[in-house]
């Protein structure tokens, strides 16, 4: 399963969250459940998304599909790790 890329239609895009919810629901209730994976997103630091995703987000905001992703894991009561974690630019 791979996650439509934000120039994909949006019919497309509501048939893989509409999918993924029924995987991710399927599978018994534990303490802890891992969802991994490239959700082809961009998510920024929005107060509405700060238990999801945190204060340290590399994006000014969330676009598209990043709304996609938050609120199906707020929904689940999920935490997107990869970004609470403060990022540095080896860059410099």
């Amino acid at each position: 399963m791979h996650t439509p890329s934000e120039e994909k239609n949006d019919d497309s895009k509501d048939r893989f969250y509409e999918e993924l919810e029924q995987v991710f629901d399927h599978f018994p209730k534990y303490y802890m459940k891992l969802l991994l994976g490239d959700f082809n997103t961009k998510l920024g630091t929005e107060a509405i998304f700060k238990r999801t995703v945190g204060n340290d987000s590399i994006n000014q905001g969330t676009i598209g599909n990043g709304f996609r992703i938050a609120n199906f894991a707020t929904s689940k009561i999920l935490v997107l790790k990869n970004l609470m974690f403060p990022h540095q630019n080896i860059y410099k």
